[in-house]
């Protein structure tokens, strides 16, 4: 089961410096997909000491590791306007350039939520509902199941079009 961000950063920095770089650098770059340059904007701390404590030249004191994970914590929960979870594997969610959309004149985030099985799935429908996800995009094999369990609307991923290239693609490599 994944585990909020926060609290595996948290978590991380109770066991080891080392531990918590981990956590900061995997949080970073799979959870929220934030830059050093945002990171250091939203918790006051500077780029330098961030790129320091990241190649591990720098040790966080107390104080940067509060402003790090209160950062994370207002990133993480932001009440900046509604958001959609979207359910999906990692190399769905890599394809994702927009984290942001505007649909009938209101702004909407996308939160991602990386599964590798159905089990994943349907605890990050869970999890994205509790946090407050005012709807739900995944794929089809698991949308009937959630809608199930969920109050929120369940949107289910159609891909046409990558599903007319994979049909090709597996054509052209059974004719080779």
């Amino acid at each position: 089961m994944q585990r909020d961000p926060v609290d595996r950063l948290v978590n991380a920095a109770l066991i080891s410096d080392d531990e918590f770089v981990h956590a900061l650098r995997e949080v970073m770059q799979r959870d929220l997909r934030i830059s050093v340059r945002e990171l250091a904007e939203k918790s006051g701390v500077a780029p330098s000491s961030l790129y320091k404590m990241l190649h591990g030249k720098r040790s966080p004191n107390l104080t940067t590791l509060r402003a790090i994970v209160q950062a994370m914590r207002r990133i993480t929960l932001s009440s900046e306007g509604e958001f959609i979870g979207l359910i999906a594997a990692r190399p769905v969610l890599d394809v994702i350039l927009e984290r942001n959309a505007e649909v009938d004149g209101r702004k909407v985030r996308i939160r991602e939520y990386p599964v590798h099985t159905m089990e994943e799935a349907i605890v990050a429908a869970v999890r994205a509902e509790r946090e407050g996800a005012v709807a739900i995009v995944c794929a089809p094999i698991v949308s009937s199941v959630i809608e199930q369990l969920v109050k929120v609307p369940v949107a289910t991923i159609i891909p046409r079009e990558s599903v007319q290239r994979a049909i090709e693609l597996a054509a052209r490599k059974a004719w080779l």
